[in-house]
């Protein structure tokens, strides 16, 4: 037995182990069953955490060897190199794995459910309405299917950008299962949700790359070295990533500190997190020893830790699979219908001194506003210590943009948002009118490519070249193309509101955020056409931009009005059920909706035209310098304006007789 075929059966052992331990110390291995009620058996009982721990371990595995393939080994000029298509190909197998064990899960959750076993179940009549009427049905199903594409599309993918597709596709496909589960039932369910889908991303980065790396190692291949310092950068943020989304995934389901050693819920995270501190020292000793030894040509220290480190975080995900098994402590929240979708309570009457100080913990774009921050901060740094000039014009505009953000989506303006429709649109309209002409204006790709360096081989894909590869793709040429960027800045508006989009958004949590996301992103695009400072595939002459900006605005107008002139309510189904006392009627606030909506569009029209006349006087003014330094390098001036002047003065002579 090869050493790599005996670390996947210690590990698998290791996981499964964690797994029996955690279902016993959580009392779902051995339930009280009660007669005359429906019992699964115990084949259902382990089969369906079995299945959902293949499914768990082989997404994090199809995670890992994209993650390899596009990021931690070399490429060159963007094709990959033998070994990293080697394992995208491996991602194809296990990817399929992936799709297996998800309908395996499907099998067993419909047993679970019905309280039966597997044979009597196996009719298409059963699993077809599990699979697409129940939500951890349907959560399954796009594994399945996902997994089976992932499968299809990795057979022929050899570009690092293929790869690291497929590897945005596979961490897509880990949320949608583990998402409807305590999750979705949790009382502070937005919270849970973020810190969640944080968490799975970071873990599956961390495990899968680090399971990949020890491959790779016991595999004797090249540029070990290399890749084992990239995946520690890595690393760094991801565990740093799990440990912060942990804390707020429990805080979100224990209700008080005291569950955590009275409850088999809360003793089964206290063995997470022992596990996590583990990891965290492993990772230390990883970086102040075996990276070394690795530099050293030393590479038995690296997999003999490397290993003791897959085994513990395999057995970390057996943990976490037995937790998603065991009920979350009871604790008692306000019988209130607003409470359960929201996740708070239903708000006082809106009122300035509330919109301040009724603040909101949003996890998912609280991390964005830190990560945006931190990133822009960090290359003001490097620039700074390097000597070179950065614009405090630029600096303030992003930091004005990044806190606009944090008001429009941490402030009472956010929990009012989705209790009123005209406090929403006061939202939506910040977040797409607003705070992406600061953002823009701050030139963030411009200072990335200041500040990074180039990667250290050539030809191969460090960040900046990632940045300039993306800039100069097929897919950002064609949507900033002013009139694909136009169609989405105006068109996804009519779409949302007047389709049932918008109320399917506001009833899921993942569905505001891709809603409030969505807002953001196609205000960067639209704005970065129009007065952007960044490189761009599409440069518009001034006078375009002033003529799209004219052209695009009077649509939001249209919208407004027709917001005004509905006589029935958008939404009404969430509106109603929140049972909202207090203010005007739902009709009455959607009209209000739409008149900001008819207004608003006047603050960011004149910031946008002060913006275009500054950068166009700026532009005039480097021509005209330009032109100067050219002049007096040659000894001449512009040959059409000295051509213009000497036909002048011959007009001016033939006037006078001369």
């Amino acid at each position: 037995m090869t050493r790599a075929a005996r670390l996947a059966l210690v590990t698998t052992a290791a996981a499964i182990a964690a797994l029996v331990i955690g279902m016993i110390a959580g009392g779902r291995a051995f339930p009280r069953i009660i007669p005359g009620l429906p019992d699964a058996g115990a084949v259902v009982r382990w089969g369906l955490p079995l299945s959902k721990l293949l499914m768990d371990a082989a997404g994090v595995i199809t995670v890992g060897l994209l993650l390899m393939a596009a990021a931690l080994l070399p490429n060159d000029k963007g094709v990959l190199g033998k070994s990293a298509v080697e394992y995208v190909k491996a991602a194809s197998w296990t990817a399929l794995a992936w799709a297996g064990a998800a309908f395996l899960s499907i099998v067993f959750g419909v047993a679970d459910s019905m309280g039966r076993s597997v044979p009597q179940i196996l009719d298409r009549a059963f699993l077809t309405s599990y699979a697409t009427q129940t939500t951890q049905g349907v959560a399954l199903t796009l594994v399945v299917l996902f997994g089976v594409a992932i499968a299809l599309f990795s057979r022929g993918a050899i570009t690092a950008g293929a790869a690291a597709g497929l590897l945005v596709f596979a961490m897509v496909t880990l949320l949608p299962a583990p998402l409807t589960g305590h999750t979705s039932s949790s009382p502070n369910h937005d919270l849970a949700t973020s810190s969640v889908s944080l968490h799975l991303l970071s873990l599956a980065l961390w495990t899968g790359g680090l399971g990949v790396l020890a491959l790779h190692a016991l595999r004797k291949q090249p540029q070990l070295d290399v890749a084992a310092a990239r995946f520690s950068r890595m690393a760094l943020w991801c565990y740093a990533g799990v440990g912060l989304s942990g804390v707020f995934a429990l805080v979100a389901r224990l209700g008080a500190v005291s569950d955590l050693w009275t409850t088999e819920y809360g003793l089964l995270a206290l063995a997470k997190i022992v596990a996590f501190v583990l990891l965290g020292y492993i990772g230390y000793w990883h970086r102040q020893r075996t990276l070394a030894d690795l530099e050293a040509r030393k590479p038995r220290a690296f997999t003999r830790l490397a290993g003791g480190e897959m085994v513990l975080m395999f057995a970390t995900i057996g943990i976490a699979v037995a937790l998603s098994r065991t009920p979350p402590p009871e604790y008692s929240v306000p019988a209130d219908r607003a409470f359960d979708l929201l996740g708070f309570p239903l708000p006082p009457p809106l009122s300035l001194g509330n919109i301040f100080s009724l603040w909101w913990l949003d996890l998912f774009f609280a991390v964005v506003a830190a990560v945006l921050a931190g990133l822009y901060g960090a290359g003001l740094v490097r620039l700074r210590r390097r000597g070179d000039r950065w614009s405090w014009g630029r600096t303030a505009s992003w930091y004005i943009g990044v806190a606009l953000l944090v008001f429009c989506t941490q402030s009472g303006l956010a929990r009012y948002a989705k209790v009123m429709f005209d406090v929403h649109m006061i939202e939506h309209m910040t977040l797409s009118m607003v705070v992406p002409i600061f953002l823009v204006l701050g030139g963030p790709v411009t200072l990335a490519l200041r500040a990074l360096k180039p990667a250290a081989r050539r030809g191969d894909r460090g960040p900046r070249e990632w940045i300039t590869t993306i800039l100069h793709s097929r897919f950002t040429k064609v949507v900033t193309h002013p009139v694909v960027a136009t169609a989405i800045f105006v068109a996804s508006t009519y779409a949302l509101y007047f389709t049932p989009l918008f109320e399917s958004a506001m009833n899921e949590h993942l569905g505001h955020i891709w809603m409030t996301l969505h807002f953001l992103i196609s205000g960067c695009l639209f704005f970065w056409v129009i007065i952007g400072v960044d490189p761009g595939p599409n440069r518009l002459p001034y006078v375009g931009r002033l003529l799209m900006l004219f052209v695009t605005m009077p649509f939001h107008a249209f919208f407004g009005i027709a917001l005004m002139m509905m006589g029935s309510v958008i939404a009404s189904g969430w509106y109603e059920q929140l049972g909202r006392t207090w203010g005007d009627t739902l009709l009455q606030t959607q009209r209000d909706g739409g008149a900001i909506a008819w207004g608003f569009g006047e603050i960011p029209t004149l910031i946008v035209l002060l913006a275009i006349a500054v950068q166009w006087y700026k532009d005039d003014d480097r021509q005209a310098r330009r032109a100067d330094r050219r002049a007096d390098r040659t000894g001449g001036g512009d040959p059409e304006l000295d051509s213009y002047n000497a036909y002048l003065s011959r007009l001016n002579r033939a006037d006078k007789g001369e």
